[in-house]
């Protein structure tokens, strides 16, 4: 599946791909100030992509980041993935030698505990995305943050189809990226918020420490969105990182 996306940016610069977290959509990027040229797409059934036909994997995902970058003739891209992003991100450079640099932002590679996913999808299959938006935004971001930016995203979350949704929190839940890790050669940046409860920094300490070529950075005032929180410190991170290639 080719995903809905955009390029955008200078021609003449390195292409870096932006993976959404779960949920969200190419606005989870809307605020980042990077000198790149910035492919952003919406997963299976988020924004202007296509739903999912039937059950995810990380690994089918990872596939459409593949058939894009085939579609728009890249042969390698750098790469920023926040939360189900990075989960791809990790794979695709574990599996594939599409990603020259990698950037993984409140990420975990693995979900030790799955009784939330499990509560989560059994309450949307049987009552949709309403009763668990609230739920799910007030892990996202700090309770001092905008309301307005607040109150965006959970519109943007609430047109997400369902079936999509399910799909991919099942491959979240499911998926197992520990064994990947040693096989990721590729300069990374690991990126953690202090207040964020989903994936907390020890996710990204136990990602950073398996990797041979890493840098870890823990972002203080922002929670699982931290890209949406800390534009400015997370564009600071990822210009630093990618531009010294």
């Amino acid at each position: 599946m080719i995903p809905h996306h955009t390029l955008t940016g200078p021609d003449d610069a390195p292409v870096l791909v932006l993976a959404n977290a779960l949920g969200t959509t190419t606005e989870l990027w809307r605020d980042l100030a990077l000198p790149f040229r910035l492919l952003r797409f919406d997963h299976r059934g988020h924004g202007s992509t296509a739903p999912a036909s039937g059950p995810c994997t990380i690994e089918s995902l990872a596939a459409d980041v593949v058939d894009l970058l085939d579609h728009l003739e890249l042969r390698q891209a750098y790469y920023c993935g926040v939360s189900l992003g990075g989960m791809i991100g990790m794979w695709l450079a574990a599996h594939t030698d599409r990603i020259s640099r990698l950037a993984l932002a409140c990420t975990t590679a693995w979900h030790q505990d799955k009784s939330d996913w499990d509560e989560r999808i059994e309450i949307l299959r049987s009552f949709g995305m309403a009763p668990v938006a609230d739920t799910i935004v007030a892990r996202w971001f700090t309770p001092s943050f905008s309301p307005a930016v607040v109150a965006h995203f959970r519109s943007e979350l609430l047109k997400v189809d369902v079936p999509s949704y399910i799909a991919c929190a099942e491959a979240i839940r499911d998926t197992d990226l520990r064994p990947a890790l040693e096989k990721i050669d590729v300069p990374t940046v690991v990126i953690a918020a202090a207040q964020d409860h989903t994936t907390p920094p020890e996710c990204a300490r136990q990602i950073a420490d398996e990797l041979p070529d890493s840098e870890l950075y823990i972002v203080g005032d922002a929670a699982h969105l931290a890209v949406v929180e800390a534009p400015r410190t997370i564009s600071v991170i990822l210009d630093d990182h990618f531009g010294n290639d």
